[in-house]
């Protein structure tokens, strides 16, 4: 059996659960028009009452998969999960109420809050050395789903409103048959650890886990980085649309490029410079990359400039796993499960938090009863947060420098 085929599983695993939200976006609004027969501004507010449900239960799951895995290992969470994932899809293809598919949602939130026993995974069979920049596949995968998700959902839902549930369920049935096969258990007795309630839930792993020296500066950062860098999917369709006046299908072609660029940059480029550098350098890179980027965004006015930065800005997108690897050091081999299911949190709340944030930061600057027409202020606001986390990260760097 090939080695690779176990890493190959566990990116597709992350694929599937990156495309979990995004999947379905291009067909919400017909197929909840079908089920509520409302509006369309009705049928936006049960949008985001999904995918904020969606979110909530990855950001409470997360720890809780991650430290069963501790417990009874990576292979059966993984594949339990995907076994609930496809009759989930299964459920909300066959759904006929709002309602039905609402508790859907929140079933297929739990089911996709593996990407902490994936990463962990991941750790287990990483060296030292390699975890930063096997790190970077994971968001690599993430920047595929991110890409394939709306695709499969907008060219499969010419064919009705239920065939992208359809596709969705024999993607996740496919893959835990492939798992089945080829998912061998790194957790051995060794490094298994008992399961505790008081853990397995975000504030009791943040109160175990952030004893881990310098853990908690390194998670501020993450949760600050991710919240900045959530600006993309919360604003960009409504900024370009503003600012130049762009259509759908161009969005769609921008947002498209950004994903495509980020799985190169986590999944080519981070396995380069990492051991060139290594995470230190590589973190404070990015942030100050990021600082520029998010400048040159808040300023640009020309639409042909901006879909030539669009796929540039994410080379900044190395910060993600040099952060997750400077992380996974700080614990042992009994933790990663439930270290990586605290960092999945983060990213969860950062997803649940910055587009109610940025959203609000972009109608103020474009109100026109306040007089001000500046749609890139968000991106001043992600510049800001850039500023707060070299102001973080360049102290402890210094103070690792002298150590």
């Amino acid at each position: 059996m090939s080695s690779r085929l176990p890493f190959v599983f566990i990116l597709i695993t992350l694929v599937i659960d990156a495309m979990g939200i995004g999947l379905i976006l291009p067909i919400l609004p017909d197929l909840l028009g079908e089920l509520s027969g409302g509006t369309l501004g009705q049928a936006a507010i049960w949008g985001g009452v999904l995918s904020t449900s969606f979110a909530v239960m990855q950001f409470l799951c997360g720890p809780t998969l991650g430290s069963l895995s501790d417990r009874f290992g990576r292979r059966p969470i993984l594949l339990v999960s995907l076994a609930v994932m496809a009759v989930d899809y299964m459920v909300m293809a066959f759904a006929g109420s709002i309602w039905l598919l609402l508790v859907a949602r929140i079933v297929g939130g739990i089911a996709a809050a593996t990407q902490s026993t994936a990463t962990a995974f991941i750790a287990d069979i990483s060296k030292p050395e390699d975890k930063s920049k096997n790190f970077g596949l994971v968001g690599a995968a993430f920047g595929i789903g991110f890409v394939v998700g709306p695709l499969i959902g907008g060219a499969l839902g010419e064919f009705g409103t239920r065939a992208p549930f359809y596709a969705a369920a024999a993607l996740a049935t496919f893959n835990l048959v492939l798992g089945y096969f080829v998912l061998p258990e790194t957790v051995t007795d060794r490094i298994r650890r008992p399961f505790e309630w008081r853990r397995a839930n975000p504030l009791g792993a943040f109160k175990h886990l952030g004893k881990l020296p310098g853990l908690k500066s390194y998670l501020a950062l993450f949760f600050l980085y991710e919240f900045a860098f959530f600006i993309y999917p919360a604003i960009w369709a409504y900024f370009t649309r503003a600012q130049f006046g762009w259509e759908p299908g161009m969005v769609g072609l921008s947002l498209g490029l950004f994903g495509v660029a980020i799985a190169v940059v986590q999944g080519g480029l981070i396995r380069v410079i990492i051991p060139k550098f290594g995470e230190t350098k590589v973190i404070l890179y990015g942030f100050v990359f990021n600082f520029f980027a998010f400048a040159a965004l808040g300023l640009v006015t020309s639409g042909a400039i901006a879909l030539i930065l669009t796929p540039l800005t994410a080379l900044g997108a190395v910060v993600t796993p040099a952060l997750q690897g400077k992380m996974s050091q700080t614990a042992g081999a009994d933790q990663q499960g439930e270290l990586q299911g605290l960092v999945s949190s983060f990213r969860s709340v950062a997803a649940i938090l910055s587009p109610l944030v940025m959203t609000q930061f972009f109608f103020l600057a474009t109100d026109a009863e306040i007089g001000i027409n500046q749609p890139g202020a968000p991106f001043f606001l992600s510049m800001a947060i850039m500023a707060l986390c070299l102001g973080i990260f360049l102290p402890r760097r210094a103070l690792s420098a002298a150590v």
